[in-house]
């Protein structure tokens, strides 16, 4: 295992002493937030308590997709690909996307029913998804091995680099005029007459009339200290990053047991798929009666683990005062320990269905922390118990892709624009708890 380490970006030399708008956390959703903000002439700071991308946004697989999106999520991932398409040209800067297509393999009759119920939805957005029978596999699949039917396409979705993008981003809205502070983590948000005046970070505060938070796997967190119950809870990936190969597809390829996506260095982003680690904590049991249809539905996807994280956030202070080194001080980067095990079988699965990746190794492995709803669609929208306040979080696992249009979208919601999709499924008093909050 070796640091994920995203490119640099420098943070503001000065606390502002008020803007209109604070987005936390330096995410892409965040910093899509600022630099959407920042070129519609909105004065904003962004305050990140470690580095731009270095959790979740620096972690994942690289996809940029819109096919068999959650149908709530389809227009956002519309819009994205519309963004990610003219991020390069927007930043002057390299983020790694190419619109390579996608696709996930399919090996018998059961997997390709599953993708053939999915087209309804593309189709009704008029998305260029295609079902790949036999006679088309290996012109689209070139050194793959027998044992595939069929394959869902999408020619307009890609890929980009995890590590690069969300930074490129920042320096973007820094020279469109937003102050991006890193190494700083806001402690609380200040109310006067009910609604939001301000922020307290660990440098000085900030008046601002707006807050957008977009904390990624730490935003349930923080909003309980504001007396919110986000229900929000982590789930555990593990990634891993193959040496140069040749003579396999060059677009993001998933299947049942393995996906993997080209990268600009030439490896491969490489993981085991529907495998992940659902850690046992003390919210396990807080929002189990929400979570529960999700789990149900999903329990061949996850391994329930019980660790170190149940001590680590039984620890964890649930509030603090402004004057107080807050949580997000004493732990800047979620930084957790891959499963080797699950990239050693990703990468077996892997060479079986293109052997052509025997021919490379495993040079680097990581994982990541996702931060996840109980019906698996983010949260974008105001907080209505408090005025001023707004959450960009509960990605799902796919904030990556659709960052650049929830950005937009949160942008959009905070300045009173009319918005470019329909911002209701993202409301955050969807969930009955919110509701009572």
């Amino acid at each position: 295992m070796t640091r994920i380490i995203p490119d640099t970006v420098i943070s503001s030399a000065t606390l502002p002493d008020k803007v209109d708008v604070v987005v936390i956390g330096g995410g892409i959703v965040g910093v899509c937030t600022a630099l959407t903000l920042a070129e519609r002439g909105v004065s904003v700071a962004l305050c990140e308590k470690g580095l731009i991308g270095g959790e979740q946004s620096g972690r994942n697989w690289g996809w940029v997709r819109q096919m068999n999106r959650d149908p709530a999520e389809l227009p956002l991932a519309l819009l994205s690909m519309a963004r990610w398409k003219e991020m390069n040209e927007r930043t002057g800067e390299e983020t790694g996307f190419r619109q390579t297509g996608a696709a996930y393999l399919c090996r018998n009759a059961r997997e390709e029913a599953q993708y053939e119920a999915w087209m309804v939805h593309a189709r009704t957005f008029d998305l260029d998804t295609k079902m790949l029978r036999q006679e088309e596999l290996h012109q689209h699949f070139p050194g793959m091995a027998a044992g595939f039917t069929a394959a869902q396409h999408t020619s307009t979705d890609g890929r980009a680099e995890p590590l690069k993008a969300a930074p490129a981003i920042a320096r973007a809205a820094i020279r469109a005029g937003a102050h991006v502070l890193t190494g700083c983590a806001v402690r609380s948000v200040e109310r006067a007459a009910g609604r939001v005046s301000g922020v307290v970070t660990e440098r000085g505060r900030i008046a601002c009339s707006s807050v957008v938070l977009a904390g990624g796997a730490w935003s349930r967190l923080f909003a309980g200290n504001m007396g919110l119950d986000f229900p929000q809870l982590k789930i555990l990936g593990t990634v891993a990053r193959s040496s140069p190969v040749t003579g396999v597809p060059e677009i993001p390829v998933g299947a049942d047991n393995f996906s993997f996506r080209p990268r600009l260095d030439g490896g491969y982003t490489i993981a085991l798929r529907n495998a992940n680690i659902a850690p046992i904590v003390p919210d396990s049991f807080r929002l189990f009666a929400d979570f529960v249809p999700t789990l149900v539905k999903s329990w061949h996807e996850l391994t329930l683990r019980v660790g170190n994280r149940f001590i680590e956030e039984w620890k964890t202070p649930k509030s603090w005062s402004a004057e107080a080194i807050s949580p997000f001080e004493q732990v800047r980067i979620l930084d957790p320990v891959p499963v080797e095990r699950f990239n050693r079988e990703g990468f077996s699965h892997l060479i079986k269905a293109f052997p052509a990746f025997a021919k490379a190794k495993i040079v680097q492995s990581w994982a990541g922390l996702i931060d996840v709803t109980p019906d698996a669609v983010p949260v974008i929208g105001p907080v209505n118990s408090i005025p001023g306040f707004y959450i960009a979080s509960g990605f799902s696992g796919h904030g990556f892709g659709i960052g650049p249009g929830a950005g937009q979208l949160m942008a959009e919601i905070v300045t009173g624009a009319n918005t470019s999709v329909d911002s209701s499924p993202f409301r955050f008093d969807r969930f009955k708890r919110t509701k009572a909050a």
